[in-house]
């Protein structure tokens, strides 16, 4: 099998990418190595970054239908005492809001909307396992298969296979760790029709919990410190359901739903990046290229964003073959610094709240000074607001549509 480009990934950077190059006419294929797209945990929160990219390729109104969430205010409680973190209503942007919905809605609608494409093919079932070489440049893909081993043969191959990525560690690309202080357990909490509240984040000597309201769930995020999910255990399941309760009443019927440990997945937070994107006939995007911590829940939409920047550097230049590598690191040289301000941002938060919240002790928390002060400004709300929704750099749809046959 041979294709211009084999994308190897199924996930928010590696299904915008598809779709957006078989826009364009190039002969692409997407690979995803499980049967469908349902993961727990995979990332939900949609940004409005990512809605103007649905909206510039014609696809909002569809995507919208979709079930899903809408948040503007990011209210909290840090020792008891209310904060606003941001306000996405004060932004000046056409979705000033961020969309929660199940990712596998978000991929499975990308590959819908897809295809109409004759050049884009997504194979499901189909996992990378090594690369295939010629010499120093590498020129497509080994996958396993449902029906055994086939090898895909292509002009540029693309990591999209996230933080944990084969074709990254077959390339032997050179990982750069920053380090996290927590790790996450993430699980769900039935909701009542006639429960809500608007409390997002909750902080409080030792403990920190998100609780994103789904509709008919809460989805929960208990932020334990690095390293301690089998001390967590050995507490056992109800100290912990105890100790949510306690900080979220709200989730006192709900939290029956969780029955044992095996309904509370373990996130390991990492952050990372590349020190080098590329090499001959290889490009890494993605969480493939730069893991991002879950503050902001900006991953997805870094992702996006990539992909958007791919497309848009090189889907005139894929027409001809495949980019020099010297054109591969443009898309490194474009995205590198937003991930290294949104790391930087990440470190800051963790360093400055988080890690201080989970070493717990006898004193009361104390606002930090800038959340007191965006608390009590509201025109400042707009600031992180907007780092979340938009990011430091956002990307918009520059490639071309190829004419309709």
């Amino acid at each position: 099998m041979k294709v211009r480009c084999c994308v190897v990934g199924g996930g928010p950077a590696g299904m915008m990418l598809g779709y957006l190059l078989g826009r364009s006419g190039i002969d692409v294929i997407v690979l995803e190595k499980h049967a469908d797209f349902f993961r727990d945990f995979r990332g939900d929160t949609v940004h409005p970054s990512t809605l103007q990219v649905m909206d510039e390729l014609g696809l909002i109104d569809g995507f919208l239908k979709l079930p899903h969430q809408r948040l503007q205010k990011m209210d909290g409680l840090f020792g008891g005492t209310p904060v606003r973190i941001a306000d996405l209503s004060r932004l000046h942007t056409k979705y000033p809001f961020i969309a929660f919905m199940p990712q596998w809605d978000f991929l499975n609608f990308l590959r819908e909307a897809g295809r109409r494409f004759a050049s884009l093919e997504v194979m499901m079932s189909t996992e990378a396992v090594d690369l295939i070489r010629r010499g120093e440049t590498v020129a497509g893909v080994r996958a396993k298969t449902p029906d055994g081993i086939i090898d895909i043969e292509a002009d540029l191959t693309i990591a999209c296979d996230g933080r944990h990525s084969t074709v990254r560690e077959r390339a032997g690309l050179e990982v750069e760790e920053i380090g996290a202080p927590m790790d996450v357990l993430w699980f769900r909490a039935g909701r009542r029709p006639d429960e809500t509240e608007n409390v997002f984040a909750r902080v409080e000597p030792g403990k920190m919990m998100i609780t994103f309201d789904r509709g008919d769930y809460w989805q929960c995020a208990y932020v334990i410190a690095k390293g301690q999910y089998e001390a967590v255990k050995a507490r056992g399941l109800q100290a912990l359901l105890d100790d949510v309760v306690r900080m979220a009443p709200i989730l006192r019927s709900g939290i029956t739903d969780v029955k044992s440990f095996d309904e509370i997945k373990l996130l390991t937070v990492a952050i990372n990046r590349l020190k080098r994107w590329t090499q001959p006939g290889l490009l890494c995007i993605g969480d493939a290229a730069h893991a991002m911590s879950p503050v902001g829940g900006v991953g997805v939409n870094l992702a996006v964003q990539d992909a958007v920047a791919t497309a848009n550097l090189l889907a005139d230049k894929l027409q001809l073959g495949c980019p020099s590598e010297d054109e591969l690191d443009a898309i490194r040289r474009r995205r590198e610094f937003p991930v290294k301000m949104t790391q930087r941002m990440q470190v800051i938060v963790q360093n400055n709240i988080i890690s201080g919240a989970l070493q717990g002790g006898d004193r009361p928390l104390k606002v930090p000074l800038v959340v007191r002060l965006v608390t009590a400004l509201p025109w400042l709300q707009g600031i992180p607001a907007r780092l979340l929704a938009l990011g430091v750099r956002p990307e918009h749809v520059h490639s071309r549509a190829a004419p309709a046959p």
